[in-house]
Parts: C-alpha cells; structure tokens; sequence
C-alpha cells in the first residue's frame, strides 16, 4: 500500500497538488437471477399433468400375478400391477387410488434402466423418490402409503403364482438375482421353461 506522502507527489508532478484524491467508484452489486419457487418445486397438478401424459404412451394391465406389486412389459409399453393389489387404500376417511403412483414409479424405472441403462436397485431408488413425491404432494402422509404397499409386497411374496405375462420384463429380477422367483415365473411364461420343469 502506498503512503499518503507518496500519493500527493505524484499528484504534484500531474498538476493536482492540494487536490483530494479521486475516490473509487464503488462496485455494483451483481445482479442474480430470481427464480419462482411453484416453478421450481413438485405440485400435484404438475404431477397428475406427467402421468396423464404417460398414460398417453402406455396401458395399464391388471389381470396377472406379478412379483414385487408391479413391473413392465419388454418394450416398455404396458405397466403391469398385481391383481390382488387393491386399487385403493384408506386414508383419514377417503379412499386414495394408488394405480397413479405405480404408474409413475414404473414409468421411471423404465427410462432408467431402457434408456440410460442403469442398474436396477439404483433406478428403482430414484422412482421411489419420485413416487414418494407425488404421494406427499397429494396430500398423503408417506408412512401409512408405505405401510399399506409393504404389506401386500409380503402377501404378494408368499402366495404362488398361477399366471405370468409372457411379456414381462425380467431385468428387476435378474438384476436382483432372484433365482427361486425366476425359476417360479419361467414356466408360466414360456412353454419350454413349462417342459423342461415337467421333466424335473
């Protein structure tokens, strides 16, 4: 830093001796952009708008047995759910229908693992957040949605199956490694597989 002595030198030399020293412009605050929060945050209707549009693009199927309470076809085109799922479950004396946020959670899944080839287990993480998401921006608490879907997964898991779609796609239990779920399904799905366990 330079002296005050040597600052009003050099004024002389420069014909402003006596003269006081320019003050420094001050700098303007940066301007930073504003964001709108509704903009920036999941809604209900922004939610129920997106699954509106993937049931443009897919049908939903209900009449098979399917592992894990939901999955989807091969080509990504048809989401199957349980059909021993009920369609709704209770809650603080209405009836919400869950078929929205499996579509949803499915719907997700697909694209992790079709189009960005992700694993499995960290594709269905993300879908579960989204569903998460869109039950709480519903107006429903996660826990007793949780609860509910956790207690038909268990019902689902002990009950034997009786029919499979043949299109149904295996990555999540492939990936899981779920070799006695596999051994189970292939049958109903494919009559080799139906053959070959015929003559064990």
């Amino acid at each position: 830093m330079q002296s005050k002595g040597l600052y009003m030198a050099k004024s002389a030399k420069l014909g402003g001796a006596g003269k006081k020293p320019p003050t420094a412009r001050k700098a303007r605050p940066a301007k930073t952009p504003e964001f709108d929060d509704e903009g920036e945050r999941i809604t209900y209707p922004a939610v129920k708008a997106a699954i509106s549009e993937i049931l443009k693009r897919v049908r939903v199927d209900r009449r098979w047995d399917i592992p894990y309470l939901a999955g989807y076809s091969r080509a990504g085109r048809t989401i199957f759910i349980d059909r021993n799922l009920p369609k709704t479950f209770a809650y603080r004396g209405r009836r919400v229908r869950i078929d929205p946020f499996l579509v949803l959670h499915e719907a997700v899944e697909i694209a992790m693992l079709d189009k960005l080839d992700i694993r499995y287990d960290h594709a269905h993480q993300i879908a579960l957040l989204v569903e998460r998401s869109a039950v709480q921006e519903a107006g429903v608490e996660w826990a007793p949605y949780h609860e509910f879907m956790l207690k038909h997964f268990r019902r689902v898991a002990g009950k034997r199956l009786t029919r499979v779609p043949r299109n149904l796609n295996l990555s999540p239990y492939l990936d899981e490694e779920d070799l006695s779920l596999l051994h189970e399904m292939l049958p109903l799905m494919f009559k080799k597989w139906r053959k070959e366990a015929g003559r064990q």
